[in-house]
């Protein structure tokens, strides 16, 4: 298989996961990160101490100059890509929506929501029928927030991953006929440490009571969801939000 995926935000949780679990089915990977090159390194390492190929590439989604660098990388290092997962997303402290501030909300959605469309952009013109390409598969990485609105903690969150799904909806119709399929995954209450970076390190535990299976997830749990959705054994599904949740 000469399969080439690039992971945005690949440098930690469900990001590192997917590009780790990625790498053992046969993928190249390209582990994107913003600022933590250490972290992305080290998932690079896991990856060759077992065999697979990968590189982490420095590049921040929501800048378009960046967002273009990074997939020249990948084309020059790796090859012409067939896989996508858009991971990269911040949450920011529990605040009401009358308490947030402009910035906090651009930074929002310049990330979880533009960042998005300009990699999937490049992916398309990369993968598409249309542009020369063999086709590929494309995971938007949402939240089960976009349904529960998460109110009084982060609802820009919340709107920024309904955001997503939408997308994710238009795009999958928009390029189904050109080889690209496009799902996403709705995580819900997951071990990572995207919880302590809004402020919240004990929020799996505090919540998990109200998951109907007791318990927060893993992001191992998480990729294995994106990677299927990648795989061959997913060729007639697109358009789909696939919930793991633990049934939230």
């Amino acid at each position: 298989m000469d399969e080439v995926l690039l992971v945005t935000g690949g440098s930690r949780g469900i990001g590192a996961a997917t590009a780790v679990l990625a790498a053992r089915k046969g993928y190249k990977v390209a582990v994107n990160y913003t600022r933590n090159g250490a972290a992305a390194e080290e998932v690079v390492r896991t990856i060759r101490a077992a065999g697979g190929t990968a590189l982490a590439l420095q590049g921040d989604v929501a800048e378009e100059q960046q967002v273009l660098a990074l997939f020249a990388q990948v084309d020059a290092q790796l090859g012409r890509l067939t896989a996508l997962v858009n991971n990269a997303g911040v949450v920011d402290r529990p605040q009401r929506v009358d308490e947030m501030d402009l910035a906090r909300l651009k930074r929002m959605f310049d990330i979880n929501v533009i960042g998005s469309f300009l990699c999937a952009r490049e992916a398309i013109r990369r993968m598409s029928t249309r542009h020369g390409g063999r086709g590929g598969a494309i995971v938007n990485v949402s939240s089960a927030a976009a349904r529960l609105g998460a109110p009084g903690q982060y609802v820009d969150y919340a709107a920024a991953k309904g955001a997503i799904d939408s997308f994710t909806i238009g795009l999958a119709k928009e390029v189904a006929a050109e080889g690209i399929r496009v799902n996403a995954v709705r995580p819900g209450l997951i071990e990572t440490d995207i919880h302590a970076s809004g402020g919240l390190p004990n929020r799996v535990r505090d919540l998990q009571h109200q998951v109907p299976m007791q318990r927060g997830g893993s992001a191992e749990e998480v990729a294995q969801a994106i990677v299927w959705l990648l795989s061959p054994e997913a060729s007639y599904t697109t358009m789909s939000l696939v919930e793991v949740s633990g049934g939230r």
